[in-house]
């Protein structure tokens, strides 16, 4: 069950946004944010945040995982520039029957999923520069995930961008890749106190 216990102003880029703080597990609580509930104007914004990140690496296609990176994905793109991005898929779809697929497990979710690639997107993909973008970048599993599976479809990644990216323990999973890593702001998780208040944890 998820519950609520108090709120954490985010940074996110030229923005600020007031977050739910909700409990994910018994000493394990997050700032949650959801980018689908924070308007049109908030997404352009944090498109034109990301672009300028972003600037300067020859990008030419920006790919995410579905679904709170999708308009993550689609405003970064529109202030590049790019009329194309691409949505790695969680979800079992008719079309993604043959898809390249990876393993990925993320924090709000809890159980291995599999992120898909459709096969017709391909041609999209090889040989091209990509940058990765997502809302969060939490323990870096879900990144690290669709870092593999971009470069088993020959893509070269040049960048993996967030809006957000929450403590520093998202570093481990992604290795050297840590290195391509750009976020318009950065979080912590909170434990309980003993006296019960909230503590920020920045390590993770």
């Amino acid at each position: 069950m998820v519950v609520a216990a108090g709120s954490y102003e985010a940074a996110v880029g030229s923005q600020r946004v007031e977050l739910p703080i909700v409990e994910l597990a018994d000493d394990l609580l997050i700032a949650l944010l959801i980018t689908v509930d924070l308007g049109v104007s908030f997404g352009e914004q944090a498109g034109r945040d990301l672009a300028e990140l972003l600037a300067g690496r020859g990008i030419e296609l920006v790919a995410t995982a579905a679904t709170m990176g999708v308009p993550v994905a689609v405003e970064a793109s529109r202030a590049l520039g790019l009329d194309d991005y691409l949505v790695l898929h969680k979800v079992p779809k008719t079309h993604l029957r043959d898809a390249l697929t990876e393993p990925v497990r993320s924090i709000t979710t809890g159980a291995e999923q599999q992120l898909r690639l459709d096969r017709a997107r391909l041609s999209v993909v090889a040989g091209r520069r990509v940058a990765f973008v997502d809302d969060v970048i939490s323990t870096g599993s879900s990144a690290a995930a669709a870092v593999r599976l971009l470069r088993h479809a020959g893509a070269e990644v040049g960048a993996i961008a967030a809006l957000v990216t929450e403590t520093g323990a998202w570093r481990a999973a992604l290795g050297e890749d840590a290195a391509l890593v750009s976020a318009l702001g950065t979080m912590p998780v909170f434990r309980r106190g003993a006296d019960g208040a909230l503590v920020e944890d920045w390590e993770g």
